[in-house]
């Protein structure tokens, strides 16, 4: 197994550079268009994401002996190579796309993924705002294991992903030439994703590529201004608070429900769910 790099630790520098200086263009050219930058809340944003690195090294423990486990136990194995590294990214793509899908439409998983979504401001610095709790995007690769890609190797994936995701986080970028607007998640596109509106909802959930989200329904392109943030936002700025509220909220709503079904539905249905309606939105 070559030994390949760690692609977000490399890359902190430039995050740091690319945001102070998106950071001092809002200050030398400020824009009321645009949501720009709040010390706070940036200050919480970058928070977050140090605390990321921390709490992802005590959540590598016990996914990377389950991935070991089943790498060991299948019998087919993915080299790597110029051709097929390619392929390893594509695929971890696909399964980014369902990754991110599904902790948008299942509340236990929205309850890690919020802190992403939990910023009324939309600038490199948010890019930073990660979850404390990533443990749950895990089974979503195990197919890749399963089939003989190396966890080393889905690691590396993961963070080339992440990574491309970081310059999608501005307004200061509007569309590019249609065919990587086709092709690529853009700023444009993720946007969308960041707003709050009801037409925005729970779309464009691609990493990388943004054409999944066109072959499973789920694109929509930017048309109205984009209001960011949550449907319901939270007025606190301590990294804790962020990253837990939505636990707590689950938490309440279980020790209010009247019935198991409503708590299976306060668990694992949609963010919105209540009791009586189908699904959430």
């Amino acid at each position: 197994m070559p030994n390949l790099p760690d692609v977000v630790l490399w890359s902190i520098p430039a995050f740091v550079l690319l945001t102070v200086v998106e950071m001092v263009g809002y200050r030398l050219h400020p824009d009321e268009d645009k949501a720009g930058y709040e010390a706070k809340d940036a200050t919480t944003s970058i928070g977050m994401g140090l605390g990321s690195l921390f709490f992802d090294a005590l959540w590598k423990i016990p996914v990377v002996a389950i991935y070991s486990a089943v790498h060991a136990l299948t019998p087919l194995r993915v080299p790597v190579l110029w051709w097929t590294l390619p392929l390893m990214l594509l695929a971890q793509d696909f399964c980014y796309y369902w990754q991110h899908r599904g902790h948008h439409v299942v509340r236990i998983l929205w309850a890690s993924h919020v802190v992403h979504h939990s910023s009324r401001k939309f600038n490199l610095s948010t890019a930073l705002r990660q979850p404390w709790t990533g443990f749950t995007s895990w089974p979503f690769y195990l197919p890749m294991i399963a089939l003989g890609v190396h966890p080393a190797a889905v690691a590396f994936c993961s963070s080339v992903n992440l990574v491309y995701q970081f310059w999608i986080h501005t307004e200061r970028i509007d569309r590019l030439p249609r065919p990587v607007e086709y092709l690529f998640n853009t700023p444009s596109h993720h946007r969308v994703h960041h707003a709050s509106q009801g037409g925005y909802l729970d779309r464009n959930f691609g990493g990388v590529l943004i054409v999944w989200d066109r072959v499973f329904g789920t694109w929509t392109g930017e048309t109205a201004k984009p209001v960011f943030g949550l449907t319901k936002n939270i007025s606190t700025y301590n990294p804790l608070r962020v990253a837990t509220h939505e636990y707590a909220s689950i938490a309440r709503d279980l020790r209010a429900a009247s019935s198991w079904r409503e708590r299976g539905g306060r668990v694992f249905r949609g963010p919105g769910w209540q009791p009586g309606t189908e699904a959430g939105s």
